[in-house]
């Protein structure tokens, strides 16, 4: 015991193993939903989902460890919500990459993080961006995911004009009532809120058969013959290990050329997402809990240089995103939902650690992960987005100048179901108020070279349409 108050510095930071483990289990139930939701996202790519359940619960127990005993402090790791939603809607569907290929740009993503962490360049991304656009994306990410939630069950039609879809569908009614569950919850502050939605949810869509038992059988080892084997599946289709495919999408990524603007533009989009996601968790947390320093703080928002404690932990979130995509899965980013342990006293890396092990605990739920319908879901994505959107509230609306990039950047994402198409409006509309304000010199030459770069894609596919080139 004694060698776990020395290591973790409980004393100096005021807190106990009692109160760790608490704060342990309270983020674990925060965010335990994940396990359930990503796999649901990134089999629509034709992953296999039990192999994905599994990569999941790797990437999440890996990163959390590291975060825990490298950087000893309270947060913990997942597959992010909207990284995965870009990930199949966008670098799959969109962009028309296959979900090994874009394993790949996602590994390429995390060692890029790696060597822009240690290297400080990182906090020169984050200087560069301005205040209003770093919150602008992470609220249109949030109406991203809560639309995708809406489009999982069928709620959005599109005849002539888009609009809601007959409540006809026991689908769609499921999700109704699994929305409402999951709100009463959250505002009844219920733990685990989200998680209790989900469940709840399928078991109501049992007799309303939209729940199908039919797939259940209590196969604990199906995710791991899927993870690191050969395997068959019903349609007598044999399929690769999902373990190490990403190497066969890096094989195939850079074969094609043209395809090199699309490339980079997930890989910038990945990155860029990744890293205001964790700066975000990191600021809005750690200043209130005294777990950074106000030195470490402002030192991330002047660009002037990171700390110590404050370098460890981006660093362990940076190298949990590569050791995610070889297991299979897309970035794996640090959550908000560790507030939730932090609120409960969590203040060292043994709260990680805690979080860790009832993640790996969760492999014993993997028979279950195949019958859960979209509809229990579905609510889960639409609360994630309404609390993703609070990022609006830091934009200064009244103000032309910042709203009108921020409006671009924000909605463009749920318009165009694109996140980096928001980006990229955003970052040309920056561009462009500043010119016309007479403000160039605010610009920032990072923002200036995406902004260009965003517009010689543009330019290049607009040809490549017209048939030109």
């Amino acid at each position: 015991m004694n060698k776990i108050l020395s290591f973790f510095k409980l004393k100096e930071n005021g807190t106990t193993v009692s109160k760790e483990l608490i704060a342990g289990a309270t983020t674990f139930f925060a965010m335990v939903y994940i396990i359930f939701v990503n796999p649901g996202i990134l089999s629509q790519t034709g992953m296999p989902i039990n192999g994905v359940f599994l990569a999941t619960i790797i990437a999440t127990v890996v990163g959390t460890l590291v975060m825990g005993l490298f950087a000893n402090v309270p947060y913990a790791l997942a597959p992010g919500m909207g990284l995965n939603a870009f990930f199949t809607y966008t670098v799959c569907f969109g962009m028309g990459f296959s979900w090994q290929e874009a394993l790949a740009l996602v590994f390429i993503c995390g060692l890029i993080n790696v060597v822009i962490t240690v290297t400080k360049i990182r906090k020169a991304i984050i200087k560069a961006i301005p205040k209003s656009l770093q919150n602008a994306i992470g609220g249109g990410i949030g109406i991203f995911i809560a639309y995708i939630g809406l489009l999982n069950v069928g709620a959005i039609s599109f005849g002539a004009v888009p609009g809601l879809a007959a409540f006809n569908d026991l689908s769609i009614v499921l999700a109704l009532i699994g929305l409402i569950i999951t709100i009463a919850l959250l505002l009844l502050k219920v733990k685990g809120a989200i998680l209790i939605g989900i469940v709840a949810t399928t078991i109501i869509g049992i007799p309303l058969k939209v729940t199908s038992l039919s797939g259940l059988t209590w196969n604990i080892g199906q995710p791991f013959v899927e993870m690191f084997t050969t395997w068959t599946d019903a349609n007598l289709v044999t399929h690769a290990p999902l373990f190490g495919e990403v190497f066969n999408g890096l094989g195939s990524l850079f074969s094609d050329v043209s395809r090199l603007p699309l490339a980079l533009m997930a890989i910038f989009a990945f990155s860029l997402t990744d890293t205001f996601d964790t700066i975000g968790t990191f600021i809005g947390t750690g200043r209130q809990s005294g777990i950074f320093s106000d030195e470490d703080l402002l030192a991330v928002e002047d660009g002037k240089g990171f700390k110590t404690k404050m370098e460890k932990a981006l660093f362990a979130d940076s190298i949990a995103t590569s050791v995610g995509a070889l297991f299979g899965t897309s970035n794996t980013t640090t959550y908000i939902e560790s507030a939730a342990g932090i609120e409960e006293g969590g203040r060292t890396g043994l709260t990680s650690v805690f979080t860790a092990i009832l993640f790996v605990l969760c492999i014993l739920v993997a028979p279950i992960v195949g019958i859960i319908p979209s509809a229990a879901t579905a609510p889960a994505l639409i609360v994630v987005g309404i609390m993703m959107v609070a990022s609006f509230k830091e934009i200064n609306w009244t103000d032309l100048a910042e709203a009108v990039p921020a409006f671009f950047a924000g909605v463009l994402m749920a318009l165009s179901y694109n996140i980096s198409m928001g980006i990229a409006f955003g970052f040309i509309f920056f561009v462009i108020v500043k010119l016309c304000t007479k403000k160039a010199k605010e610009i920032h030459p990072i923002v200036w070279g995406s902004s260009a770069l965003f517009i010689v894609y543009f330019v290049l596919n607009a040809l490549s349409a017209a048939g030109i080139i």
